[in-house]
């Protein structure tokens, strides 16, 4: 392989290689051609690097094509093959966070330096609107993941030959403080939403760990009162296009027992709500929603949080998100002392690893009773011997 480096103006050459035998049509030589900023140095430098890679094999065609233009490539894609939500936030990251910073630039010659400037630039002037200011680390830190996800794609598809992406370095995210509800407050909760309509949306958050879109997809064929049980087979996801029903985030469908007190509320309930839509000439069935609105018609989930949001400022309890009380039901039966597997089947885990992680907070506690009970038996059969040998 050969090839030699054009000046066409001050600091900026053409790098011509040869790639092969002449074109059997013009009799013309195979070449590439290639547009460099720099010195004469810095071009004969760069030109050597492009000779190694064609006879490696790792030489990457020139395009114009820029960063924002493949982001959107990209996006079409994947489109199919991702939840819809999925692809809206991939959407929003690429064209909102992503292109603002480097999207102008040729895809080809993306450096890993370059992406790094954009993170910083993110992180301290990130944010769209008046307000201004920088992105979250964790913002940021999901934007990367994003962006090494797109870019694997490009060396893929031979139009980088690695990923830039890889190398960067990922901003530092703290741990966000898991804010939950201790029992005295879980029992003001309960005793403060029960006149609402979020009552039982709020039971089966707090008292059985349910997720706010399985809450709202969750239909009275799915629950068995008699034997205590609610079949968690389906979620709702809120995207722009509307409202759909999907299989729970883990992927796979899951049973969560009821105790008593839930079973009997959730009795109640499904008989005011009976007598509810009976008066309106509906006549509700085992396809109905737990959870809907007067004329038995599904509830938005971000309806549902507008509700919850409202609600709680009227309280005098901590302000704390609706999902929070699913972390109020996994702190609350980790710390009574249940198996963190039970804990993780019952919430939805896909493994018990997530479980352990996420309420590791939990666990010091935890352990201090472990090492009583272990030291309360090692005791006893230490005295029963001693009590056997005298």
């Amino acid at each position: 392989m050969k090839g030699h480096v054009t000046e066409r103006s001050p600091g900026h050459w053409a790098i011509v290689l040869d790639v092969g035998e002449r074109d059997p049509k013009t009799g013309k030589k195979r070449r590439k051609w290639h547009s460099f900023k720099g010195t004469k140095r810095q071009a004969d430098s760069e030109c050597a690097r492009l000779i190694a890679a064609l006879e490696v094999g790792s030489y990457v065609e020139p395009s114009k094509q820029t960063v924002a233009q493949f982001l959107d490539e990209w996006l079409a894609f994947i489109g199919p093959s991702v939840a819809p939500k999925t692809l809206e936030r991939y959407a929003e990251i690429c064209r909102k966070t992503i292109a603002p910073q480097i999207g102008d630039i040729i895809l080809s010659k993306l450096k890993t330096d370059r992406i790094d400037a954009g993170f910083t630039a993110m992180l301290t002037a990130g944010r769209r609107g008046a307000s201004g200011g920088g992105l979250s680390p964790r913002t940021v830190h999901h934007t990367r993941r994003v962006l090494i996800k797109a870019l694997g794609q490009a060396v893929t598809w031979d139009r980088l030959s690695k990923n830039p992406a890889l190398a960067t370095t990922p901003p530092k995210v703290e741990r966000k403080k898991m804010l939950a509800y201790d029992a005295g407050q879980t029992a003001d909760l309960v005793d403060a939403m029960r006149p609402t309509r979020m009552f039982v949306p709020t039971l089966l958050a707090v008292m059985c760990g349910m997720r706010r879109g399985e809450i709202v997809a969750l239909r009275w064929r799915n629950v068995d009162l008699d034997g205590r049980s609610i079949a968690i087979v389906e979620s709702a996801e809120q995207t722009k296009a509307g409202v759909r029903y999907k299989e729970p985030k883990s992927g796979k469908a899951r049973t969560v027992a009821l105790s008593g007190y839930v079973a009997e509320e959730l009795r109640s309930h499904r008989a005011r709500q009976a007598e509810e839509q009976l008066r309106l000439g509906l006549r509700p069935d085992a396809e109905s929603f737990v959870v809907a609105q007067v004329d038995g018609s599904p509830i938005q989930p971000r309806s549902m949080t507008h509700e919850w949001v409202r609600l709680i400022s009227k309280t005098t309890l901590p302000r704390i998100r609706f999902h929070d009380l699913r972390h109020t039901h996994a702190s609350q039966m980790l710390a009574a002392g249940v198996h963190p597997k039970i804990a993780s089947e019952r919430l939805g885990h896909s493994t018990i690893g997530i479980t352990l992680d996420l309420y590791s907070h939990v666990m010091p506690g935890m352990q201090a009773d472990a090492a009583e009970q272990v030291d309360a038996a090692i005791r006893k059969a230490i005295s029963a011997r001693a009590q056997s040998q005298s």
